[in-house]
C-alpha cells in the first residue's frame, strides 16, 4: 500500500504533466493556426502603414499577384506531402508560355494553346517522376534540379529572339488578365483547381495513399499501397499545376518568355511550408499551402507599396522560409514532446 509521502510526490508530478500537457497542445494549436493568425497580423499591420493596401483594387491586385504562385503551389503540396520537391515548377512554366507562344504563330485557338502548355507542364511533371520512380534515384531534389537547367534551356532556345513574343488569344488574356463579378479571372482558376484536388484528396484513396506514402513508404509499401504510382502521378500534377500557371500568368501578360517564373520554385514552397507542411512528408493542408501563398503575394505587394527595393524583397522571402523551416523543427519537437506526455499518462 503506498504511503502519504508516495501520493504527495505523485500528486505535483501528475499535476506538471497535466500542465506540461496541456501547455505543448494550445502550442500545437497555435501554430495549426499559425498561417491565418499572422495573415490576418500582416493585413491589420500593413493597413495601418498604408492606407492604399485595403482599397479594393489592390486587394484585387494582391489576388491576380497571388494566382500563380498558389496554383503551382498546389501541386508542389501534394509532391511535398511525399516527402519530395519540385524545382523544375519555375522552369517548367517558362517553358510552357514559350510553347503556348509558340502554338499561337500556328493557330489562334485558344483551346490549343492552352492544351500545349498544359501538355508541356505535364510531360515535364511526368519525366521527374519518371526518373525518380523507376530511375531509383535517392532523392527528387536530383532530377529537379536537372530539369530546371533543361526546361530553362529549351525555353530560351525555342524562344523566337530567345526572348519575349508577344500575344495570346483574347479568351486567353480574359483568363489571366480580367476580372469578373470583382474578382480577377484567375482567382477562380485557382479556386477551381483547389477544389478538385480537394475533392480527390478527400474523397479518394488515392488522396490517403499519398499521406501513406510521405508518412512512411516502406510501410505503405508493405500495405500494398502503388508507391511509385502515387509518387508518379504527383509529379504528373505537380507539372500540370505549372501548366495551369503558365496559362494564367501569359493570359495576364498576353505574351510568353523564358524568363518567366524565375525563383516561383522558392516562393512555393515557402508558401507550402509556411502552410504547415513538413519536409518529412505526411503532414500538409491544402488550405494553409494557399494562404502561405497568399501571405507571399501581401508580404510583395506591402514592400512594393513602401517602395522597398526588390533585393531586400527577396531578403524578405528568404526569412520567411527560414522562419517556416524553423516552424516547422519546433512543429516537430511539440508532437514528440506531446506523444511522451500522452504515453506517461497511461502508465
Amino acid at each position: 500500500m503506498a504511503n502519504q509521502s508516495d501520493v504527495a510526490t505523485a500528486a505535483p508530478e501528475g499535476d506538471r504533466a497535466r500542465g506540461g500537457g496541456s501547455a505543448v497542445s494550445l502550442a500545437l494549436r497555435l501554430l495549426g493556426v499559425g498561417p491565418l493568425l499572422i495573415l490576418i497580423a500582416l493585413a491589420v499591420a500593413i493597413s495601418l502603414l498604408t492606407p492604399n493596401f485595403l482599397k479594393p483594387a489592390n486587394l484585387s491586385n494582391i489576388l491576380a499577384q497571388s494566382a500563380v504562385i498558389a496554383v503551382v503551389a498546389i501541386g508542389q503540396h501534394l509532391v511535398i506531402l511525399t516527402r519530395g520537391i519540385d524545382l523544375s515548377v519555375g522552369a517548367n512554366l517558362a517553358l510552357a508560355t514559350v510553347m503556348g507562344g509558340l502554338m499561337f504563330r500556328v493557330t489562334d485557338s485558344p483551346t490549343l494553346v492552352i492544351l500545349a502548355m498544359l501538355a508541356a507542364g505535364t510531360v515535364v511533371g511526368a519525366v521527374n517522376g519518371l526518373f525518380y520512380v523507376f530511375g531509383r534515384l535517392p532523392h527528387p531534389f536530383i532530377i529537379t534540379l536537372a530539369t530546371l537547367s533543361i526546361c530553362k534551356g529549351l525555353a530560351l532556345e525555342l524562344s523566337i529572339g530567345h526572348t519575349t513574343m508577344r500575344g495570346m488569344p483574347d479568351a486567353i488574356t480574359f483568363i489571366g488578365g480580367a476580372s469578373s463579378f470583382g474578382f480577377p479571372n484567375s482567382f477562380f482558376v485557382v479556386f477551381g483547381v483547389a477544389t478538385i484536388v480537394l475533392v480527390l484528396t478527400k474523397t479518394m484513396v488515392w488522396g490517403r495513399w499519398i499521406y501513406a506514402v510521405g508518412g512512411d513508404p516502406e510501410s505503405a509499401r508493405e500495405l500494398g499501397i502503388p508507391v511509385k504510382g502515387v509518387l508518379l502521378s504527383t509529379y504528373m500534377i505537380s507539372g500540370l499545376c505549372a501548366g495551369i500557371g503558365a496559362v494564367v500568368l501569359s493570359g495576364r501578360t498576353g505574351a510568353s518568355s523564358p524568363l518567366y517564373g524565375n525563383l516561383l520554385e522558392l516562393d512555393t514552397i515557402a508558401a507550402v511550408i509556411i502552410g504547415g507542411a513538413s519536409f518529412l512528408g505526411g503532414r500538409g493542408n491544402l488550405g494553409h499551402a494557399l494562404i502561405g501563398a497568399l501571405m507571399i503575394g501581401v508580404i510583395r505587394n506591402a514592400l512594393n507599396l513602401m517602395n522597398v527595393n526588390v533585393f531586400f524583397q527577396m531578403i524578405a522571402i528568404g526569412v520567411i522560409i527560414v522562419a517556416a523551416v524553423e516552424a516547422d523543427v519546433l512543429r516537430n519537437y511539440l508532437e514528440k514532446r506531446a506523444r511522451t506526455i500522452q504515453a506517461a499518462k497511461t502508465q
